[in-house]
């Protein structure tokens, strides 16, 4: 497996650095990354289940897709990038609010990411990578705070921590 880098940031989203994807997780070092939430025109989102071989996070449901951007690449473009990577479509993307996060996770990582969020639009079924994905659905945004309200540990840390903090702000984003 090819390691990849993560752009180091201070809070103002400055970089500062580069490192390994797992270094940087076990410093808990904060660094850029991004969440897609794509809808359909039910206002349904679509979410994935994170494969059940991945470092961190394993078998748990997110949005639709999250990475890091890498040196050059600007948040749309990384987000559009990994989509392809991780659903096996693209969309147009629309950035709609940035936070910073820090999450520690059982096997002694942490995520500390400076999150930018993006919406789309997509109509179809999405070609699912099985490396990345294990399964995805299209569900309310209701639906999924219900759920999660009821079963938080079946959803990642960042993705609790979005419907925590923004759901308002999601649920009221305009969708290109």
């Amino acid at each position: 497996m090819k390691e990849e880098k993560v752009i180091l940031v201070n809070e103002r989203d400055e970089p500062v650095g580069t490192m390994e994807k797992i270094e940087a997780h076990e410093k808990a070092l904060l660094h850029r990354a991004f969440s897609v939430f794509v809808f359909n025109e039910k206002g349904e989102t679509m979410i994935q289940q994170r494969a059940l071989h991945k470092y961190h996070s394993p078998g748990l449901w997110t949005n639709t897709c999250c990475s890091h951007q890498r040196e050059g690449e600007s948040n749309i473009e990384a987000g559009k990038r990994r989509l392809m990577e991780e659903m096996g479509f693209t969309t147009e993307l629309k950035e709609v609010f940035s936070f910073i996060y820090k999450a520690p996770f059982d096997n002694g990582l942490t995520e500390h990411e400076f999150d930018h969020v993006m919406v789309g639009k997509y109509e179809g079924e999405p070609e699912i990578n099985p490396d990345e994905v294990a399964a995805w659905q299209w569900m309310s945004l209701e639906d999924i705070k219900a759920d999660m309200e009821e079963h938080p540990e079946k959803y990642t840390a960042w993705f609790r921590i979005i419907f925590e903090k923004f759901y308002s702000h999601i649920s009221k984003s305009e969708v290109l």
